[in-house]
């Protein structure tokens, strides 16, 4: 293995193994490194996030369905849990998808190394002692887990999302801390393995950034899957007993406390940039006060240096690293390397899923942006109720006066694909109407994107 590279990238995550593919289609020489200690690409979201989260979203679903609707569509079972066998399959799943991107570094003719990478100087890596040299460097190190002040994670009683993916044996009773995607995420899991959840979050409103809507009906839903919430609260500690834990809490405004008892506390309080330790000081890379690499289209203030993904600006979002890992690789072999923010979808998996993207109702009333609505129930639409999975509906904006798509908001089953269409047609500046004209096939889930697309001309016709 040469030690002379074009391209070095620190991470082998999402952001940092799609560009170094990309790099190597494009006839770089690239190497990536992963500092991951068990010797596994991917990052965080193959390893102990997006996917193996997935992997228990999709086993209990089905559960939760055998436990409780099978019998009302003429099925009879008795389904029991095997954790164990639940959390083999998880690990299955993550294991063939490291093994394929090694396939694929190997297909693209990529190098890569295991260790922590450091830069040391101008166009120069670390690994473990030894130096790599590289025309470009590009940073795709992800984020980690937010600490929450005085709670402190043991990955057995108080836990983070990674130990949330492990427990051993379903909790009694989860206290989660933080209504966002990763909680309501991860606190369905073990809700539908039998935990009673309490979700405890500073705001007086579930989703924060996301349409109100949604957000609205997201609460709705949840209540009704008993799910309790304590929204407006802030967690001030966890305190240890030999009977499970005591939650203490207050009014986010403060005020008089209320504890709380859990068997299990998850901490999804959101995630912070992993940029500490990468000898950035070294080489003049700028960073804010919450340690966030500043960047002009991937540039840092380093000559050649780059960064991508959860370590800058944006949305802490899988998908957005890796068409950023993509456009910094053909930047780099001096091709046009584009990232359309402004069309950048967001899942949540729970069920039913939600989905959303470009801007909100909220957005649009403060930038003062004239818009039309048009909204259609799945309650109305045919195959979701052969499926008996109506909750939810789907929500366009249009500009008012040129009819253009400005974002679309979702909730319900399998809207986090449905969500696609909508992101291609705004990639193409379509308009609502554009949508409405398309054939879409029946009875299909994805009819109520068509109907809610003419709702926004007021001529939706199946409600």
């Amino acid at each position: 293995m040469s030690d002379i590279y074009d391209v070095v990238i620190i991470g082998g995550g999402p952001g940092g193994y799609n560009c170094a593919i990309r790099c190597g289609q494009l006839g770089l020489k690239v190497l990536c490194v992963e500092k991951r200690a068990s010797k596994k690409l991917g990052g965080t979201c193959l390893n102990v996030g997006c996917i193996p989260s997935k992997a228990l979203l999709h086993a209990s679903e089905l559960y939760e369905e055998a436990s409780t609707s099978f019998a009302d569509i003429g099925i009879d079972v008795t389904p029991k849990l095997n954790l164990p066998k639940m959390l083999e399959s998880k690990a299955k799943a993550v294991e063939g998808l490291t093994a394929g991107i090694e396939f694929l570094f190997k297909k693209n003719k990529v190098d890569h190394v295991f260790g922590f990478g450091k830069i040391t100087g101008a166009g120069t890596v670390d690994v473990e002692g030894k130096a790599y040299s590289a025309k470009h460097i590009v940073i795709a190190t992800g984020s980690e887990v937010a600490k929450l002040p005085g709670v402190e994670i043991d990955e057995k009683q108080i836990v983070s999302s990674t130990g949330a993916l492990d427990l051993d044996k379903v909790p009694g009773k989860l206290l989660v801390i933080g209504a966002g995607v990763i909680g309501l995420e991860l606190g369905s899991v073990w809700r539908r393995l039998g935990a009673e959840v309490t979700v405890v979050e500073y705001l007086d409103h579930i989703l924060p950034g996301m349409d109100g809507e949604v957000q609205k009906q997201a609460a709705r839903i949840f209540k009704k899957q008993k799910v309790k919430f304590e929204l407006g609260r802030k967690v001030t500690g966890v305190t240890k007993s030999k009977s499970g834990l005591k939650v203490a809490t207050e009014a986010s405004a403060g005020g008089k406390g209320k504890e709380i008892d859990a068997d299990v506390v998850l901490v999804c309080i959101g995630r912070r940039p992993y940029t500490q330790g990468l000898g950035l000081d070294a080489v003049n890379v700028k960073m804010d006060k919450r340690g966030f690499i500043e960047t002009d289209h991937f540039k840092t203030s380093a000559k050649n240096i780059w960064a991508i993904g959860d370590c800058t600006h944006g949305p802490m979002l899988a998908h957005k690293a890796e068409d950023e890992g993509t456009a910094v690789a053909e930047l780099i072999a001096g091709k046009a390397g584009h990232v359309n923010y402004d069309v950048i979808p967001g899942v949540v998996y729970t069920k039913p899923e939600i989905a959303s993207v470009g801007k909100t109702e909220e957005q649009l009333k403060e930038e003062g942006i004239p818009y039309k609505k048009g909204k259609f129930p799945f309650q109305a639409n045919s195959r979701a109720r052969c499926n008996h999975e109506t909750d939810g509906f789907v929500k366009i904006l249009a500009h008012a006066e040129t009819d253009e798509i400005l974002g679309a908001h979702m909730i319900g089953v399998n809207v986090g694909d449905l969500i696609a269409e909508v992101c291609l047609a705004m990639e193409f500046k379509a308009a609502s109407e554009d949508i409405a004209r398309t054939c879409h096939a029946h009875p299909t889930i994805t009819e109520a994107v068509r109907q809610a697309a003419m709702d926004v001309e007021g001529w939706a016709m199946q409600m």
